[in-house]
Order: structure tokens, then sequence, then C-alpha cells
């Protein structure tokens, strides 16, 4: 006798109860309604995105040290850690520089600022001001000398990434120098420490749902849907670019690893479509730093390149630069020559690296080029200003996912890419099954079934 098939609403509510996708992407078109039915509602939920994106910080400095240091210990080779880190920054300037000449090459044969006859002298650049804090961009100088910690505590109570994968750098090296006959007892509870962020970022994203939804509630709620007519051809233009750009991703991931990008995209659906609901790509980072280590990624190498990915390889963010660049002077009436284009490019190597963490470093980093180039009003970039945040979630998602492809390209290019297991974990044939923190791997098969020891007995009902 067949098995009964359940009703349909009781499926759906299965879904919804065990699957995080169903249950963000729901929270991600509830938050669009309020936000367009009920604006003035929608703007007091901005503390559901604030308080769990302040959750996931307190958590990615702490993670990103154990990581490191554990994958340096246990490759127990400081060459081959310095070689990661040497043909990461090599795959992030070829990676952005790209973005960038791709962004360059489209505005100009897509002209989305022509025929709009801006004079600048009417923006309101105080607007800008407010966005940018009266801030600016670190010279290389400073950018270089500000990763140096000052303390061991001030890298982490600061949230500083940079700091503290240099901290980490060093108390690796250390073990290895020490050798574990000295220090028997410090690995093993650096390890002990790293399953216990573990199991909290486990806790922290059964929010992710709440947190999608608020942000999205205050982001249409605050701007609404009217900008996107507005601007409509800069952002299809934007988006464009950025398919464009992850479909070359995808062609480098094939040649290089032999990986799939678009099961990739499916095996990190989740950690995606949180990062498009909270316009952040720190929101995700802990999640998808495990993800890629179990997906046959060496832990050395997942520790170094993807933290200093989010400060040096800001693929989503070149593209945005390039093409904002070329609308504001398009629209301010200024054409901007070949070599003019070409300092573009070489101006936003630099601005567009060490940007993270900054409040408005995109403006910042658009006004530092218009001021280079001496022919488009630095005012002008507050043309971009109701736009901005609806360009978040084409950022991030380029951002992370170039981030993601430079995590396997530098570990198969050092050698430190399990491939088979890779293939395995993408393709659905090795699952990971989670239970308050406890996990296991589980091989795909027809009558699969959750290890007993992972299943969760039923609580004794209160008498």
């Amino acid at each position: 006798m067949p098995p009964s098939v359940p009703p349909l609403p009781r499926r759906v509510a299965r879904i919804l109860r065990t699957s995080l996708f169903a249950q963000v992407a729901c929270a991600l078109v509830l938050g669009i309604l309020v936000g367009k039915l009920w604006p003035d509602v929608a703007t007091d939920l901005q503390p559901l995105g604030d308080g769990f994106t302040r959750l996931i910080k307190t958590i990615i400095s702490p993670l990103v040290f154990c990581v490191v240091v554990v994958g340096i210990a246990k490759a127990g080779d400081l060459k081959a850690f310095g070689r990661i880190g040497l043909k990461a920054l090599i795959w992030f300037e070829v990676a952005s520089t790209a973005a960038l000449i791709i962004g360059l090459v489209l505005a100009n044969v897509v002209q989305p600022g022509s025929g709009m006859h801006v004079d600048p002298a009417t923006l309101n650049t105080s607007a800008v001001d407010a966005k940018t804090g009266g801030g600016s961009l670190p010279s290389t100088t400073e950018f270089i000398v500000n990763a140096l910690p000052t303390s061991f505590i001030g890298a982490f109570a600061e949230n500083s990434l940079l700091q503290v994968l240099i901290l980490a750098c060093l108390v690796g090296a250390a073990l290895l120098h020490l050798g574990h006959t000295k220090v028997p007892q410090v690995l093993p509870a650096i390890e002990q420490a790293q399953e216990i962020i573990f199991a909290i970022v486990g806790f922290v994203m059964r929010l992710a749902p709440l947190a999608v939804f608020g942000a999205m509630a205050v982001l249409v709620g605050q701007y609404g849907l009217g900008v996107i007519k507005t601007y409509a051809k800069l952002i299809i233009l934007c988006y464009v670019a950025a398919a464009l750009f992850v479909a070359l991703l995808a062609v480098a991931l094939r040649l290089v690893t032999g990986l799939s990008l678009w099961k990739f995209l499916r095996y990190i659906r989740e950690e995606m479509l949180l990062a498009l609901g909270t316009a952040s790509t720190e929101s995700v980072m802990p999640r998808v730093m495990q993800k890629l280590r179990k997906a046959g990624a060496r832990d050395d190498a997942v520790g170094l390149v993807l933290p200093t990915g989010y400060s040096f390889n800001l693929d989503g963010a070149s593209l945005y630069l390039s093409i904002g660049t070329l609308f504001i002077a398009q629209a301010v009436g200024v054409d901007l020559s070949l070599g003019q284009q070409i300092t573009v490019i070489l101006v936003l190597m630099l601005t567009s690296k060490g940007m993270a963490g900054i409040p408005g470093s995109a403006f910042l980093a658009l006004s530092a080029t218009a001021s280079s180039l001496g022919a488009i009003p630095a005012g002008a970039v507050a043309l971009l200003l109701g736009v901005d945040r609806i360009m978040d979630s084409m950022r991030v998602v380029t951002n992370l996912l170039g981030n993601c492809v430079a995590v396997f390209a530098v570990s198969r290019w050092e050698g430190a890419l399990d491939i088979e297991r890779a293939k395995k974990v993408l393709d659905g044939e090795i699952t990971t099954v989670e239970n308050d923190g406890a996990e296991a791997d589980v091989e795909a098969e027809a009558d699969a079934e959750v290890p007993a020891q992972l299943v969760k007995e039923p609580a004794a009902e209160a008498s």
C-alpha cells in the first residue's frame, strides 16, 4: 500500500518550519508588502535588521582568528600560507580590474546618464556629507598602518578584520615555532572555541527571517518603488553588468577547478538570499566560511582568502563605481576622453580597496575619482543618493560570489582543495545534518536517514 501523501497545507507548513531559504524568501516578500502598504510603520522596523547584524559582527572576528590559527597550525607550513596570501592578492587585482573595465565598457555603450542635462549647482551636496559623515578614504600609507594592530584586544573590539588576520598569522606562526609539545593545550582549546562559535552562528541564523523582513520593509518604506522608475536605465545596466560578471566568474571557476558556480549558488542559496535581504555580506560571512570548509577548501585558505577579500576584492563595488562615474559625467554633460577613462580605472583600482566598513565609502570613492579627473564636479555624486541603497543588492551578491570563487580558485592553485569532496557536496551527494550545534556528514542515498545520535528526542510534556 503506497504511503499517504500529506495535504498541501501541511507540506507547506513543514517546508516553512524546516527550510531557512523558504523562511527568508517569505520574509523578503512580506517586508516589501509592509514597506509599500505601511511606510510609516516600516521605518520603525530598522532595529530588526540592525540587531541581527550586530549579533553577527560580534562573532566574525573571533571566528576568523580561530579558523586562521587552526588552519596554519594544521597545515604545518607557514610558507604555504604566505603563498596563499600572495596568490589571493593576484586574483583579487585581476578580478576587480576586470569588473572595472566591464563597467566602463557597458556604460559607454548604454550611456545611462545621457539626456539628463543636470545642473550640478541645483544638487544638494550636503546630503552627501551626511551620508559619508564628513569622512574620507584612507591613503595607501594610512591603510597599511591602520591594518597593523595597536593592541591584541583592540583589534577584536574594533572588529578590524585585517588586524585580526595579522594577529592570527602571528599566533599560528608561534604555534608552529613552539611545536605541539611545548604548548599542547593551546591548539585544542582554539579548535573547541571555534566549534562553540559555529554553534552560536547556528543560533543567531534562526533570527535571519526577522532581519530580512525588517531590512526590506525599511528599504521600501523609505525610498518607495518610484525611484526604480526614475533610475531604471542605470539600475538595469548595473544588474546586467553584474550578471555578465557572474557569468565570467562561472567560466573561470569551471576552468580552474571544474566546479559549477550554479550548483554552488544552490548550495549557499540561504546565505545568498539573506545577503540580498540585509544588503550585507558580513551577515553571512560566518556561515559561508563554514560551508566553504565543508565543500573541501582547506581551513587556512578559507580563513585567509575570504576575510581579506572583504577589503581587497569588492567586485560588485568596482562595477558600480565605474558605471556610476560615467553616469555622473554623462548626466552633467561631460564627455570623458579615453585617457580620462583610463585614469578612472587607475584611481578606482586604489580607492576601491579598503572600502569595507567606511560609512558612505562608495560616495567617497566617487568624489575622489571626480576630483582626480578635474572635469566632473565632485558634488555631482549626489545624483546617486536616491539609487545607492537599491544597488546594495547587486553589490553584495557580486562581492560575495567573487570572494567565494576566489577561495576555490586560490585553494585549487595551491593544492588546498579536495575536488572530489567539493563535487559531492555541490551535487548533494554529501549533506550536513545539524542539531543544536552537533554536525555530521550524511551520504545521500535513496533510503538515507538522519543518524540516530543526531535525532532530537521529544521533550517530556509538563505534568
